[in-house]
């Protein structure tokens, strides 16, 4: 085992000194695009401004023979498109392909001056995290990096949930986790063939009544339990949890409501599959305005966040201000790039 001491060197001579601590940076939405597709990357300029994140993939949804003019394209889009504050990410092949070696080399020698983080599919355990940083390593040294890159993983497997505290204690490249529902439901043989959100067959039924016939069914959350798992193990090592996709783009509801879900046990964003579901993450992961004014409220009253106090007939007290505090620290970052969430907030100078 490596000594604490250690865990902060670079793994290569000349490579950059690991990060200490995840930037903090606005990561409501991570919108994909398929680099090979000329049409859509002929809307990048016009996309930039409107997302967090843009994440040229090379994996999932591109073709075998396209895998080579995915990766040519993708490191053109990273010398020409300017993505100003916008975080450009990537998805590189699973680990076990031939060609995610080729991904890794080719993109940290060509642009890796202008990506932010590169994930990784398909992760099972903190040997894949070594393996890729050490990779990383070698590589910005061979080019002379200044910045290391960082490192975000998918949990589609049964055995990556089940060592997902192993992966994100694995390297301080660590950036973050993201749900992959399609894979994972494959692997762990789950009956669904939907992409995300609950399923109609998943619920629980109210106990009968006396004189009535019909009894109330409630739909459940399939991911509910793996995504509670995941943001625990990414709160414990400092990253950050996102929800996955949701496939059905046309059931904007249904992706609201699963986002929002995800929102409320602590994910900080999701991934965004059509230019519709940008909006929608960006409103889901974002406080409302009347939540961040009541937070506020309670922080103001409770002077220095220690004590009790009664406000508006409800007891308010420690644990109730950091609660706040979380909302209000999120609702200041985002401000401080959309001046219109900033005028919804009151934080507009």
């Amino acid at each position: 085992m490596k000594s604490p001491r250690d865990f902060f060197k670079p793994l290569a001579a000349g490579a950059p000194e690991p990060l200490r601590e995840i930037p903090v940076r606005p990561s409501r939405v991570i919108h994909f695009f398929p680099p090979h597709v000329e049409k859509l990357v002929a809307k990048l300029p016009e996309l930039v401004p409107t997302t967090d994140i843009l994440l040229g993939t090379l994996e999932d949804g591109i073709p075998m023979a396209e895998k080579q003019a995915a990766r040519t394209s993708l490191v053109k889009i990273g010398k020409s498109v300017d993505f100003g504050s916008t975080q450009f990410w990537t998805r590189i092949n699973s680990l076990d392909s031939p060609w995610a070696l080729d991904d890794v080399t080719t993109l940290v020698t060509e642009i890796g001056d202008k990506l932010d983080v590169v994930m990784v599919p398909k992760v099972e355990g903190a040997e894949d995290i070594h393996y890729i940083d050490r990779l990383l390593a070698q590589l910005e040294a061979r080019v002379g990096l200044k910045k290391p890159l960082q490192l975000h993983a998918i949990l589609e497997t049964a055995r990556g949930v089940t060592n997902v505290e192993a992966i994100c204690a694995a390297s301080p490249r660590m950036q973050g986790l993201s749900l992959g529902p399609a894979d994972l439901a494959a692997d762990r043989q789950m009956k669904t063939t939907r992409v995300g959100g609950g399923h109609p067959d998943y619920i629980v039924r109210a106990d009968p009544q006396e004189g009535v016939a019909e009894r109330a069914t409630y739909q459940q959350d399939l991911w509910h339990y793996t995504l509670a798992r995941m943001v625990d193990a990414c709160v414990t090592y400092g990253i950050l949890p996102f929800y996955g996709p949701f496939g059905d783009i046309k059931d904007t509801v249904g992706c609201e409501d699963q986002f929002r879900n995800a929102y409320m046990l602590g994910c900080v964003g999701a991934w965004s599959l059509h230019p519709t579901q940008i909006d929608i993450a960006k409103r889901v992961f974002s406080p409302r305005p009347a939540d961040v004014k009541q937070a506020q409220r309670v922080i103001d009253a409770m002077g220095d966040g220690t004590g009790a106090i009664m406000l508006d007939g409800k007891m308010e007290d420690d644990a109730s201000a950091r609660q706040c505090e979380v909302v209000v620290s999120l609702a200041r970052q985002l401000a401080a790039r959309d001046p219109e969430l900033a005028a919804a907030y009151g934080f507009s100078k």
